[in-house]
């Protein structure tokens, strides 16, 4: 598919353009700094992109001051006290240097027990936990997709778990195969349901258009609030883009 990115400014506000084969301009503000994003059909100008921000201004000015308002994890130490998610829910880290392999354990519904050896410093603790969330990730992901497949009617090749900066998934539609970000292990599992089943629907259609969408209403009917709840903090991280 042809696409062609670009910024353009619009009385002092910076506006990614990305123009795709779609038919619609669509518009979007992402946390955490409340970026604008334009996505826009081949064919349309920027003149036209210009005049759709200005129209909006106020409802972007509205969901940046959202997004400043919100509360934002700061840099993780691993250390005993911090906040860490899994699941949609709050945990206090508690981490716990002894002899022997090293886990993670949630205990009473609100603390995550972190097993160390004694010694271990910032990058082996977050290695440590980082392979749990890995591990317990793939453990939700293939009854959900082998569920779809049957109710969309549609095969995955081949799916994964990575770190994504800006994306909760992708879908390579020829190899069939979808990529899951790491951080959807912190948020509820519907959240994650509701990501496989995005990308499971682009085997039936490549683009975000009126078809996709009435794919994704017929299937989960309720998406639009799952993708509302995937985005919103404290978890500090880009949008799902779409």
């Amino acid at each position: 598919m042809s696409t062609e990115k670009h910024q353009i400014t619009v009385n002092g506000l910076v506006v990614d353009v990305v123009r795709k084969n779609i038919k619609n301009l669509h518009l979007g503000v992402y946390p955490p700094a409340g970026r604008v994003r334009v996505a826009a059909p081949l064919r349309v100008n920027d003149e036209a992109v210009r005049l759709l921000i200005i129209s909006k201004s106020a409802w972007i000015k509205c969901q940046q001051a959202k997004f400043e308002g919100q509360e934002r994890q700061s840099a993780r130490e691993f250390v005993s006290g911090e906040s860490h998610y899994y699941q949609g829910n709050r945990y206090l880290l508690n981490v716990i240097y002894r002899k022997g392999s090293p886990g993670v354990i949630i205990r009473n519904n609100k603390t995550m027990d972190l097993y160390v050896r004694p010694g271990s410093d910032t990058p082996e603790r977050e290695r440590i936990l980082t392979t749990w969330y890995r591990r317990r990730l793939k453990e939700e992901i293939a009854p959900l997709i082998a569920k779809w497949e049957e109710v969309i009617g549609v095969k995955v090749a081949e799916w994964g778990v990575k770190q994504m900066k800006t994306r909760w998934g992708t879908c390579n539609i020829e190899a069939r195969r979808i990529w899951l970000n790491l951080e959807l292990i912190k948020k509820p599992v519907h959240c994650l349901e509701f990501i496989i089943v995005h990308e499971m629907i682009h085997l039936l259609e490549r683009h975000h258009n009126d078809r996709f969408i009435a794919y994704m209403n017929s299937f989960m009917p309720l998406w639009q609030h799952y993708r509302e709840e995937l985005n919103r903090a404290p978890l500090g991280h880009e949008s799902w883009e779409y």
